[in-house]
């Protein structure tokens, strides 16, 4: 049994742009020529979909894309955000915190790992620092998951010899795992594959990564932050953490609610 204390965030996935398409739409649109100073596709899909709205490609404002989605947070046209996605992988994760997240529905795409497949009887636990910091709470925190996992193989075990006449043995071990999942802790390590646009990121991080949010999410909510941050720093560099007084970091901006 191992018992995790930090989570670990994933960027799996992101956007490419077809920039032959953009020029053919401008070209069929009677603009010569436009372009913008950033490399990263969900800026840069962002600032189309921006202009697309009032057809400002032809003579766009200094600044380039920085001032543009600037503006556009300022203003808070949010729904140009809605085209800029990201895929990310979260792991060391409790269901605790799933449970938490996946209430983030506009925007989200979830796909978790499933208790009804997988065999948790070599699941991990992932124990709140507050409570690993203290050897006594440590002590009760450790028995209890090691009894609930052993209490979890001993039900598998025995469900399996209940459903022996089960012919299909995939059915059969699905019988059993999703009957015994129930003794299972919400401290239970999981992983997600979460897809989100980046208005939805956005109101998931003012959410979850300030000192109202519970922890665990709230630092998952910061890591997700730094990922964002280097990979597209116009649409989420307006963001600025603090320290709090739990040792946490919150994140503040001038533009809330985009």
């Amino acid at each position: 049994m191992r018992i995790i204390r930090r989570p670990s965030v994933y960027m799996v996935g992101r956007q490419v742009v077809n920039d032959a398409e953009i020029d053919r739409f401008l070209g069929d649109h009677g603009v010569a020529s436009w372009s913008t100073d950033t490399e990263v596709a969900g800026e840069k899909l962002a600032e189309v979909a921006g202009r697309l709205c009032y057809m400002s490609f032809a003579k766009p404002r200094p600044g380039g894309n920085s001032k543009y989605l600037s503006h556009i947070k300022e203003v808070g046209h949010g729904s140009v955000l809605e085209h800029a996605v990201w895929n990310l992988l979260i792991t060391g994760v409790s269901r605790s915190f799933t449970h938490e997240l996946v209430r983030h529905r506009a925007g989200f795409g979830f796909s978790q790992l499933s208790q009804r497949y997988v065999d948790e009887s070599v699941a991990e636990f992932v124990e709140p620092d507050c409570i690993a910091d203290d050897p006594e709470l440590h002590e009760i925190f450790r028995a209890s998951v090691e009894q609930s996992q052993q209490a979890y193989i001993r039900l598998t075990e025995g469900l399996a010899r209940k459903f022996a006449d089960v012919s299909d043995a995939t059915l059969r071990r699905k019988m059993a795992r999703q009957a015994a999942r129930s003794v299972l802790p919400n401290a239970t390590e999981t992983k997600i594959f979460v897809t989100a646009n980046a208005r939805a990121l956005r109101h998931f991080i003012e959410l979850r990564c300030n000192e109202h949010a519970e922890t665990e999410i709230r630092i998952v909510a910061g890591m997700v932050l730094d990922v964002l941050q280097k990979d597209s720093p116009n649409l989420f560099g307006d963001y600025e953490f603090v320290e709090l007084p739990d040792g946490t970091r919150g994140a503040k901006t001038e533009w809330r609610k985009v």
